[in-house]
């Protein structure tokens, strides 16, 4: 288990080195920096920005720059909000991970008995329903379904808030919005994979031995068939993250998506860098975490690996 606990670690590191050269090299992406900031400025003003930004300075010397700064949780200063990114990275980031979260958990709960049932229910009624629910939910984008809830359960029936984040019946309708998009990939994943998993010999031996239904189900099926949805869940979660710049905006919710498209609008790049990479880093932790569950479960990817 340490050996492939160091071997997750070092491929882990890479990705993270290669992710903060990636969102440092945002900043680059459009062309020179200074010029955009100073907009319809004159030359000298341009380059009056780049002396004081450090613009003129080697590449590898900005990285470096940068990277000594992020570890030390100095992502700079926002350019259209006049404060450090990392006082605006604390203030938004706690409702995105709650909805992220709350949106994780509803579609699990929506996925992992659906799924089981459907698994168990090869080709009956559950089954093709399920499958019809996995279908609309694929097909509807989140915020397709994040006007259409506004205007079901708030201008037409004022039952829910249409806006902001502060109780729980603020929570119903992005949640949703975002739960029902992660929601299909993995409740056919968890169908699939039941089906499987019960079409194996150790299964067949099992109820031959005389175990019940529910044992044989719980105790040997859904175990195996959960390890594959474990890294499905983590990835899901990476995607809620990232797409919840749109929920957030529709919702009006004061997270780290809306900070990131006021970010962008503004061309606002500091905070811009430090968003990207810390949703990466993020994905990457989420993943690595998946990875260690997975060997938790299943020795033999341990050896695998």
């Amino acid at each position: 288990m340490i050996a492939f606990l160091f071997r997750r670690l070092v491929v882990s590191a890479l990705l993270v080195v290669f992710v903060s050269l990636i969102s440092f090299s945002l900043v680059f992406a459009s062309g020179n920096p200074a010029a955009r900031l100073a907009g319809e400025g004159s030359a000298a003003d341009a380059a009056r920005l780049a002396q004081l930004h450090g613009f003129n300075d080697p590449i590898l010397l900005q990285y470096g720059r940068w990277l000594a700064g992020v570890a030390r949780g100095d992502f700079g200063d926002s350019l259209y909000f006049s404060r450090p990114v990392a006082e605006l990275l604390a203030q938004h980031f706690p409702a995105t991970a709650k909805l992220g979260l709350a949106a994780m958990l509803f579609a699990l709960l929506l996925a992992i008995p659906l799924g089981v049932l459907a698994g168990l229910r090869k080709g009956s009624l559950i089954d093709r329903a399920t499958m019809l629910l996995s279908a609309c939910a694929q097909a509807m984008p989140p915020f397709c379904l994040a006007f259409l809830l506004i205007i079901v359960f708030s201008v037409r029936n004022q039952w829910l808030p249409a806006s902001g984040f502060d109780s729980w019946k603020h929570y119903v309708m992005p949640v949703t919005a975002l739960g029902l998009f992660a929601m299909p990939a993995m409740l056919r994943l968890m169908k699939s994979e039941m089906e499987t998993v019960l079409a194996t010999d150790y299964i067949r031996t099992a109820r031959a031995m005389g175990l019940g239904g529910p044992s044989v189900v719980l105790k040997y099926a859904l175990r195996n068939a959960l390890r594959p949805l474990v890294s499905l869940a983590a990835a899901q979660m990476g995607t809620l993250l990232a797409g919840s710049v749109v929920i957030e905006t529709v919702f009006a919710i004061n997270g780290a998506g809306l900070l990131a498209w006021t970010s962008i609008l503004r061309g606002d790049f500091p905070t811009m860098q430090a968003l990207i990479l810390i949703f990466a880093l993020i994905y990457i932790v989420l993943t690595l975490v998946a990875d260690l569950v997975n060997g938790w479960l299943d020795p033999r990817v341990r050896v695998s690996s």
